[in-house]
C-alpha cells in the first residue's frame, strides 16, 4: 500500500490580491461621533436640548422612554 505524500499549501501572492477600500464617510462618521460625544463629556451644560426645538425635545424624550423599558 503506498504511503500518500503531503504537498505544501500554496503561499498568497500579495501583487494580485483584492484590496480593500473604505469610503471617506467610514472613517470620518466615528471620528465625528466621538469628537462631538468629547465636547458633551467637556461641557456638559450644552448637553441639554434647545428650548426652541420642541419637536427634538419630544423626539429625544420618547426614546428615552422607548430605551428606558
Amino acid at each position: 500500500m503506498p504511503a500518500r505524500t503531503h504537498t505544501r499549501p500554496r503561499p498568497a501572492s500579495r501583487g494580485g490580491g483584492a484590496e480593500i477600500r473604505l469610503p471617506w464617510w467610514a472613517l470620518a462618521l466615528p471620528v465625528l461621533a466621538f469628537v462631538t460625544l468629547l465636547l458633551l463629556i467637556l461641557d456638559p451644560s450644552d448637553a441639554h436640548a434647545a428650548p426652541a426645538e420642541p419637536s427634538i425635545t419630544h423626539l429625544l424624550e420618547r426614546v428615552r422612554t422607548l430605551t428606558a423599558r
